[in-house]
């Protein structure tokens, strides 16, 4: 059975002025983003602090939060109110209470999984969230291919859960969107496929119309 798949814009910028351009290039055919966050130690490149990131009112933002110490920036996560605060099970702090803080204002939690973690080892935390994101790519970098090898870890993740929203994250592209779809997963996030063409509109109904078609092309 294929699900509803839902192809979601990544936002990567390292500047206010990158921020708001990424924005505005996909304000006309979506009204959900992925904003990556990275804190520059957790992941290698530093992006636009976390207390600038922003969005249109009516539209759904997932702010995936590449960080050691997320608490450090709870109150600023608590203050803009995303839709869903995706946090990595690799961080060196206990996630439990974070995820305990987010759901009491009403904030879907995710889990992010690096490619070198196996699921069944932060159990624990896939038990309590609503969204678990197989990253797949290069931390704090667009355009990196994907490693389609960690496929496999949506098959584990739903038998353990069957009612997560699943996403992935690395490497998503007309080449791979297919397979993707095909996978059991939620939510593809899309990066360097639409943030790095000159008509990011015509990508991304493009990566749509992929998802509809029957066969597996990689």
């Amino acid at each position: 059975m294929i699900r509803t798949v839902t192809v979601v814009p990544a936002i990567l910028a390292q500047s206010k002025l990158e921020y708001r351009q990424q924005v505005e290039r996909v304000s006309n055919f979506t009204r959900r983003i992925h904003v990556d966050v990275s804190d520059g130690a957790f992941a290698p490149s530093t992006t636009l602090d976390i207390s600038n990131i922003w969005w249109p009112k009516e539209w759904k933002a997932d702010i995936h939060l590449m960080a050691a110490y997320p608490s450090q920036q709870l109150d600023v996560i608590l203050k803009l109110a995303p839709s869903l605060c995706i946090l990595h099970a690799e961080a060196s702090e206990d996630l439990l209470p974070i995820f305990g803080s987010l759901k009491q204002s009403g904030i879907r939690t995710g889990l992010a999984i690096l490619p070198t973690t196996y699921p069944g080892l932060v159990k624990q935390y896939i038990d309590v969230v609503d969204h678990v994101l197989i990253f797949a790519g290069q931390l704090g970098v667009q355009g990196s291919p994907a490693d389609m090898m960690q496929m496999e870890k949506i098959g584990i993740v739903r038998s353990m859960k069957p009612e997560l929203e699943i996403g992935w994250d690395g490497g998503a592209n007309k080449s791979t969107m297919r397979a993707l779809a095909h996978a059991d997963l939620d939510v593809i996030n899309v990066g360097s496929a639409l943030s790095k063409v000159e008509n990011p509109a015509e990508a991304y109904h493009e990566l749509v119309s992929e998802i509809d078609k029957n066969g597996v092309v990689l």
